[in-house]
């Protein structure tokens, strides 16, 4: 009996030292959602704005090639997840502007760094910098988690 209850401590003290503290199963799960979303996203890079792919459209594309269901428009985008600050960004997550207009104009994808991942009318599927600040820094709205 000793050495039963020896050999299950043990196994749960080995575990322990293998698993990273505070890192739940369900964070594992997103991070590797994250990071297929990203991959996908980045195998369209230089892919030209239009039709499909204005930026809503990519998006939508995206997350859809992942299983995750999306609006279509940047607006209803950031209607349908869960409103985030900016601090709190994690990849994956959406992010929005307002390019023209009033309200949301523009989406993209964060994918760490600072950077996001997104369909610019000039130049089609690129990576910026979230905080550019000849661009893409004052005309920041919000962020937005959809899985």
């Amino acid at each position: 009996m000793k050495k039963r209850l020896i050999a299950f401590f043990s196994m749960f003290i080995l575990l322990g030292l293998f698993m990273a503290p505070g890192v739940l199963a369900e964070e594992i799960g997103q991070n590797d959602i994250a990071e297929n979303i990203i991959k996908t996203a980045e195998k369209y890079i230089g892919t030209p704005y239009g039709g499909e792919f204005d930026c809503s459209g990519y998006v939508k594309k995206v997350f859809e090639e992942n299983g995750i269901e999306l609006p279509r428009s940047s607006a209803s985008q950031y209607m349908h997840g869960e409103a985030i600050k900016k601090a709190d960004l994690q990849k994956g997550d959406l992010v929005f502007f307002k390019t023209s207009g009033s309200g949301i104009s523009h989406v993209g994808i964060y994918i760490g760094d600072n950077k996001f991942i997104h369909s610019s009318s000039s130049k089609g599927v690129i990576i910026s910098k979230l905080n550019d600040p000849y661009y893409w820094g004052s005309r920041f709205v919000g962020a937005a988690k959809v899985f």
